[in-house]
Parts: C-alpha cells; sequence; structure tokens
C-alpha cells in the first residue's frame, strides 16, 4: 500500500503543479491602491513600475489615475501606457478594449497607429497560450479566430500609416499570420478528404490558392485539388492541377510557388 501511495503522489504531482500554476496566473490583482498625490506623481510612480516591467503595479497606479483625474494630460498619455501594461500582464480583452475605446475617440491622434499596433499584437499573442508553446502543440489545427483579427488589425495599420514606425513589423507578422490561416484551411481539406467530401476538399484547397496565394500551403493544396477531382472522376482537371503545380514549382525551393501573376485561375 505505502508503494502504491507514492505512485499515487508522483501522478497526481504533474496535474496539481499545473493547476497551481494556471490558479497563479489567473489570480486577481489584488487589493486596490490609493496613492495620494498629483496626477503628474500618480503617471510618474506608474511609468516607472512600467519601466521595471511590474506589469499589474503599473495597471493598478494608470488605473487609478484615469479613474481620479480622467481629463488631465497625464491621465491622456497614460492610455496610451495602460493599454500597453495590459497587453503585457496578458489581459488581453482589457488591451483590446482600451485599443479600441482610443481608436474611436482618438481617430487622428499621431499615435492612434500605436493603439492598432497593441491591438495586433494583443490578438497574435492569444494565438497561443504558454502551455501549448512549452509542448509544442501543433496550433494549425485550432480555429484561428484570433489570427485572422491579429491579421486585420496589422492590415488597417500598414494600409493606413505605411509610414508609421511598427508598420515593418507588423507586415512581418502579417506574413507569418496569413501563413498560420492558409494551415488552417489545409487541416480542412485534409479532414474532409479522410471523410470523403470531395467537393469540400477541393474548395476548401481553392480558398487557400485564391486567398493566400504565395503561401506555402498552396503546394499542398494544388495536390489535395489535384486528388479530390480524380477521387470524383474528373480526370482532366486532375491533370491541369498537375501540370500548373509542376510549372510553378521553383528549382531552389520545390515548395515555393510563382507569386507575380493569378497562375492558379484555370477552372
Amino acid at each position: 500500500m505505502p508503494v502504491l501511495a507514492s505512485k499515487t503522489l508522483r501522478v497526481l504531482a504533474v496535474p496539481c503543479a499545473f493547476a497551481l500554476v494556471a490558479m497563479a496566473g489567473c489570480r486577481s490583482r489584488g487589493g486596490e491602491i490609493d496613492i495620494k498625490g498629483s496626477p503628474e506623481f500618480i503617471y510618474k510612480e506608474a511609468k516607472k513600475d512600467l519601466d521595471n516591467s511590474n506589469w499589474q503595479a503599473a495597471v493598478q497606479k494608470y488605473e487609478l489615475l484615469e479613474a481620479r483625474f480622467p481629463f488631465s494630460d497625464p491621465a491622456r498619455q497614460g492610455t496610451l501606457d495602460l493599454m500597453y501594461a495590459y497587453y503585457r500582464n496578458h489581459e488581453n480583452e482589457s488591451a483590446v478594449d482600451q485599443a479600441d475605446q482610443f481608436i474611436r475617440e482618438n481617430p487622428t491622434h499621431p499615435r492612434v497607429d500605436y493603439a492598432h499596433y497593441i491591438k495586433g499584437l494583443t490578438y497574435f499573442q492569444g494565438g497561443a497560450n504558454w502551455l501549448e508553446r512549452v509542448f509544442h502543440v501543433d496550433i494549425s489545427k485550432r480555429p484561428p479566430q484570433e489570427a485572422k483579427q491579429a491579421f486585420q488589425s496589422f492590415q488597417t495599420l500598414t494600409q493606413q500609416y505605411p509610414n508609421s514606425p511598427y508598420a515593418a513589423d507588423s507586415r512581418q507578422r502579417m506574413i507569418y499570420l496569413r501563413n498560420r490561416l492558409a494551415d488552417y484551411e489545409i487541416e480542412v481539406a485534409r479532414y474532409y478528404m479522410k471523410r470523403k467530401a470531395y467537393v469540400g476538399a477541393a474548395n476548401r484547397a481553392r480558398g487557400v490558392i485564391e486567398q493566400y496565394d504565395g503561401a506555402p500551403a498552396t503546394d499542398e493544396a494544388l495536390t489535395i485539388i489535384a486528388s479530390a477531382y480524380r477521387k470524383l472522376g474528373i480526370d482532366d482537371l486532375a491533370t491541369v492541377v498537375d501540370n500548373v503545380r509542376a510549372e510553378n514549382r521553383q528549382p531552389d525551393d520545390p515548395a515555393s510557388q510563382k507569386a507575380d501573376k493569378p497562375w492558379w485561375r484555370f477552372w
């Protein structure tokens, strides 16, 4: 019995550890703080916490500043800082709400591009939690709602503010997100093929090529389309797809696709 009990404890240790970590991550910010002083003083204290990466304390103080002196200049500046503090403190909903409010109320503000950027980063961060990253979970199999929202935010930034200091990073993240969205569509197309839903598989793969032309997943999309056509008895179209795929494979990168023209319009 003692041996069995010891084994049981070892088995329970891992889930219990994860439970404790999860509880710590979900813990509230604690009691309310009350700092006496001018809005400038409260802002200075909040900025000090922000610079020291003490995100939770920074959030508390910026919220206090906003509640106590909502129309002061430090509070207006603190709005942008609070947005960032929410993001770094993994308070994603609050970060997005803060960004949306700033964009809505300050459409001509010289730093409104920053609000779009933080909004995009927040959704980007929400694409996979830390457990998924640690255990290398394949997130391409999960509906990419956050990826779509992040892509839209970065796209708005790059289109409306092409000279923004955040535009270059946003474009790089859009490439990753675009590939992520294409990978998910391929996962769905594979599922349809396994279920012998060949029309659905072909349509889903076709959507990858139309929406994400140039993404690595387009090569497999063509393979799925050709396979689905053959299963449906449409061999002539399957051969056309095979030829298109062969013509657009580059020698130095077999999976890459030419993106200089809409080569996929063969149906």
